[in-house]
């Protein structure tokens, strides 16, 4: 193995298990990448089946454009391996992780059949590049099919930049950057946004049954910014 691939090695191990330690792995979920060599291309993913929450030497295994193994191995690459290629077909990213959170899963069957969710206002922006007063975000939605062709096809339609998230609906979210830093850093901030949300939602439901109770209603200014 290459130093380059001994670098890149450690540093999505490393990343798995910051990840793991936020308890992102549920049940042996998710899947990480991070490219190796551009021409040809070949990037580390995520073993199938293996607990994130330990390290071992069989956690990751080399694959080429096509997420096909490059040297014989009895290790499997993850199912969702195909979205991986399709994020470093199109675009110039350095790496891809994919967690299933309780509240990305949540925030994606809310909005789901909006087939997007937007924030706005919120300062956890920033961490995405985006700098502007009162800045907008939004995150597409798509459906989860369970033939992973089909959803990567789906999925494909909505990679536009070397940096970006797609949430799948009920299952998901896939985010991706120029490095397993930049990537690390958006996926905490979109896991930020939908935590956030999801609380805030579930304290308005509170505030306003508490309302009810009294006799009164909610005027709206307690209003969100999340639509």
């Amino acid at each position: 193995m290459s130093i380059l691939a001994q670098q890149r090695l450690h540093e999505l191990a490393d990343v798995k298990d910051e990840l793991a330690a936020r308890d992102w792995f549920f049940g042996t979920s998710g899947n990480l990448s991070i490219k190796v060599d551009e021409y040809p291309t070949t990037f580390f993913v995520s073993a199938s089946g293996k607990d994130k929450r330990k390290r071992t030497n069989e956690d990751f295994l080399l694959v080429d454009a096509k997420g096909y193994p490059v040297e014989e191995t009895p290790l499997k690459p993850s199912a969702e391996t195909l979205l991986h290629v399709k994020i470093y077909d199109r675009t110039n990213a350095g790496c891809s992780l994919h967690v299933h959170t309780i509240d990305n899963n949540v925030i994606s069957e809310l909005y789901g059949d909006e087939g997007a969710v937007t924030f706005k206002g919120q300062e956890i922006i920033k961490a995405l590049g985006v700098w502007e007063e009162n800045a907008e975000i939004s995150i597409p939605i798509i459906p989860n099919h369970a033939d992973i062709p089909t959803l990567a096809e789906t999925f494909s339609q909505y990679i536009n930049a070397d940096q970006g998230a797609i949430l799948i609906r009920n299952h998901g979210i896939t985010v991706w950057g120029k490095n397993a830093f930049e990537t690390k850093k958006a996926l905490e901030a979109y896991e930020f946004l939908f935590s956030y949300h999801v609380k805030l939602l579930s304290l308005k439901n509170i505030y306003n049954l508490h309302l009810i109770n009294q006799g009164g209603i909610a005027n709206g200014n307690n209003s969100f910014t999340c639509k």
